[in-house]
């Protein structure tokens, strides 16, 4: 369920200023504090997405990169063991072995 923040209009409560507060995203806003009655206003709050930074971020987590460096020429930036670091168009063998990250 997610949470969405609210702030105070007139004086806080025990709550303080702004406050969080679980609700179904099918609800209405509140209008009022569910502590003290008082009038709320629903926030925009920032909401934190956390994204790979590196190659080795994303091989760490399991993922292939690949990246484009010829006509049917790719550059497997994301390697493991004995993975070929380029994969050719036509050439099965420079295939990335998925099944080292790829399980049931």
């Amino acid at each position: 369920m997610p949470v969405y923040e609210y702030e105070h209009v007139d004086a806080p409560c025990s709550l303080g200023k702004v406050f969080d507060f679980r609700q179904s995203i099918n609800d209405k806003p509140l209008a009022k504090c569910p502590q003290c009655a008082g009038t709320v206003q629903k926030i925009i709050s920032r909401i934190n997405i956390s994204c790979p930074k590196t190659n080795s971020d994303l091989r760490d987590l399991g993922f292939t990169k690949l990246v484009k460096r010829d006509d049917g020429v790719y550059e497997n930036v994301t390697a493991r063991g004995k993975d070929s670091r380029y994969m050719v168009k036509g050439k099965p063998e420079t295939m990335p072995d998925l099944s080292k990250t790829i399980s049931d």
